[in-house]
This record gives structure tokens, sequence and C-alpha cells, in this order.
């Protein structure tokens, strides 16, 4: 069972860099479209496709700043992108809903990490963009 584990631990970081470099040219408005919307809705209202079947509610991600007391709260918001804050919805740390897209595992290769944090970068400066 280890080895298992192992070895599944050893392909996900291995792919890591050749996932993360599929989305490397996508703006933060396309990620957020390739992996936000379908919960959070095309303009970020909370209305999207999938949130109806939701036993959550799906917060409105235009108003973030609103409620963080008039700032917005970037390191908690890159948090959330990346797994490191945990929430059910999103799935675990290691596989969060949008899959290895945005990795922060240990171990990893420094390329990898640059360019995740690039991506997860851009889509927090979208999320800024869109605060009402």
């Amino acid at each position: 069972m280890r080895m298992a584990a192992a070895m599944a631990a050893i392909f996900l970081l291995g792919s890591v860099s050749a996932v993360a470099g599929v989305f490397s040219d996508y703006s933060g408005r396309q990620l957020y479209e390739r992996f936000c919307a379908s919960c959070h809705g095309p303009a970020g209202f909370g209305d999207g496709a999938v949130a109806p079947s939701l036993k959550v509610m799906v917060p409105d991600l235009t108003r973030i700043y609103r409620r963080s007391g008039g700032a917005f709260p970037e390191e908690r918001v890159r948090r959330i992108i990346d797994g490191r804050q945990a929430y059910p919805a999103h799935g675990t740390r290691l596989m969060p809903v949008w899959g290895q897209a945005f990795p922060v595992e240990e171990g990893g290769s420094a390329e990898a990490q640059v360019e995740s944090e690039q991506l997860v970068g851009r889509l927090v400066e979208y999320l800024r963009s869109i605060q009402q």
C-alpha cells in the first residue's frame, strides 16, 4: 500500500509542470472561466451551472472586498486557490476540483512552483478586478 502511494506521488509530482504548462498562456479571466465559472458563475456571482447541485451556497466572488472589511485579502485568496486553505467543496489539497493546475506541493520542481505561483497570481488579480 505504501509503495502504491509513493508511486502515485511521484507520478503526480512529475506531471505537475506538464499540466501547469498547458495553462501558461492563459489570462486571469481565462483561468477563471476554465476553473471557477462552473460553480461561481461567468461573472462571479455564485450562480454557476453546478451551483444548484452543491450542498453549500457558492460565494459571490465579486464581494470578497466587501466581506473582508474593505480590503482585498490577497494572501487568503491565494491560499484558497492553491489548496493551502481547505474548503470541503473544493476537494482535498492534493486533488482540488481543478486537479493539479495550481500545485504548491513541496518536492516539485522549482520551475513548476514558479509557474503555479504565476497562474495563481493571474487568477488573484482577475478576482481583484471584478470586485464591486
